[in-house]
């Protein structure tokens, strides 16, 4: 995940945050005839109850971008969702024509649109992303 986030296409996470991710995360490999295998993608649902879930960290290889990875890891999301009753699958994305070439839309029928207030600046630049190993900051404790 880290070229990624060094990219700003994914959020840095804390340990524990991808911890979380891995209980419903995919990983893709690349097919090899010896070990060790090329990790190529990764994916993640977050279930927020029984209405709602979201599709987070999809992220694929350059190299291996196109050649339908990305939509397999988008497919075991929805899956494990519907295996969990899930209601609805949002996503929050910049790859938008690649979700909708997979069944997402901007609203769904008879829905509001999301609306949101930034609470906060985003940061320019990501000077720092948290490692695996890096303890948690007093920005990641939750609020008590």
């Amino acid at each position: 995940m880290r070229p990624y986030v060094m990219q700003r296409l994914l959020l840095a996470r804390t340990e524990a945050e991808i911890i979380e991710l891995t209980r419903h995360g995919f990983v893709a490999f690349q097919k090899a005839e010896s070990p060790p295998q090329k990790l190529i993608g990764f994916s993640a649902i977050e279930i927020y109850g029984p209405k709602l879930a979201e599709l987070q960290c999809l992220a694929v290889d350059t190299e291996f971008q196109g050649s339908g990875v990305g939509r397999q890891l988008v497919e075991a999301c929805v899956a494990r969702a519907r295996e969990l009753n899930v209601m609805e699958i949002l996503a929050i994305s910049s790859s938008e024509r690649f979700l909708q070439s997979c069944g997402f839309d901007y609203s769904l029928p008879d829905q509001k649109k999301a609306l949101f207030c930034q609470l906060r600046p985003r940061p320019t630049e990501v000077s720092n992303p948290i490692s695996m190993n890096q303890n948690r900051d007093e920005t990641d404790k939750p609020i008590t």
